[in-house]
């Protein structure tokens, strides 16, 4: 899904911070930079679903969508939804505007995921692979569009769409921490690097569904949860976003 993104707190240099009301993370881009793959390793969540109600979560790498004029995003990952107070967990891929392919392999809280989105011109490859269950996949596509303007690595809380165009950014399931590992990006011109590298700027995103006037592209459901992320290591190749409830205590939707 694409990026709701607030105004930035901070200008845009090497290193700045946003808010996204379906978004927490970290990303990379840079004006006039185009990237060819995106990759990383993190491990799947443990989702607490007793609260009940419906809430959702979704861990992946992807390139494209983080500007607002973004129309394209290639991504891969995991999920960990909550539905009647049961733990639900996923492998997925999506090519926006396309809807979410949900893959074939089985996905457990704690097990080890690495993942990579790699494109050339309109050729997409995703792979994905559980590596605590030694199982993978992965599929080569061409895409009608591309967005390779940006790479990220985010914990998100998926929309649900209707036909007219309008979307809502769901509850933020209570997925208590995930951490990413072996962050790499790299650039259409084969240059490789960590978020931190200074080849590109890098953004904090954290998941707030706070709004400010016509800040945010989506509607957000009242009583979802927040999702921030930590420091970057001192290599900028890991990091952590963890879940806080929601600020008024209220419960998501049921």
């Amino acid at each position: 899904m694409l990026l709701a993104l607030a105004a930035p707190a901070a200008s845009q240099a090497s290193s700045w911070a946003t808010t996204s009301s379906n978004w927490g993370g970290y990303a990379v881009s840079k004006p006039g930079t185009r990237f060819g793959r995106v990759s990383a390793t993190w491990v799947a969540p443990t989702v607490s679903c007793s609260s009940g109600g419906r809430r959702y979560s979704a861990v992946w790498l992807g390139l494209g969508g983080l500007h607002t004029t973004s129309q394209a995003l290639e991504q891969v990952g995991t999920e960990a939804d909550c539905a009647g107070g049961k733990a639900l967990y996923s492998a997925w891929y999506e090519l926006v505007p396309d809807a979410p392919v949900e893959l074939k392999l089985t996905v457990r809280p704690g097990d080890t995921i690495s993942a990579s989105v790699t494109v050339s011109g309109h050729a997409v490859k995703l792979f994905i692979a559980n590596r605590t269950r030694g199982t993978s996949f992965s599929t080569r596509l061409q895409a009608d569009a591309v967005d390779v303007t940006s790479a990220e690595w985010i914990v998100e809380a998926p929309s649900a769409c209707v036909d007219n165009g309008g979307c809502r950014t769901l509850p933020l399931a209570d997925f208590g921490a995930t951490s990413f590992a072996g962050v790499r990006a790299t650039s259409a011109t084969g240059h490789s690097g960590t978020i931190s590298d200074p080849a590109w700027s890098a953004v904090a995103i954290t998941l707030s569904p706070r709004r400010g006037p016509g800040s945010m592209r989506f509607a957000t459901e009242a009583g979802s949860g927040t999702a921030s992320p930590a420091d970057l290591s001192p290599a900028g190749d890991a990091f952590t976003v963890t879940y806080q409830p929601a600020a008024d205590g209220a419960p998501p939707p049921a």
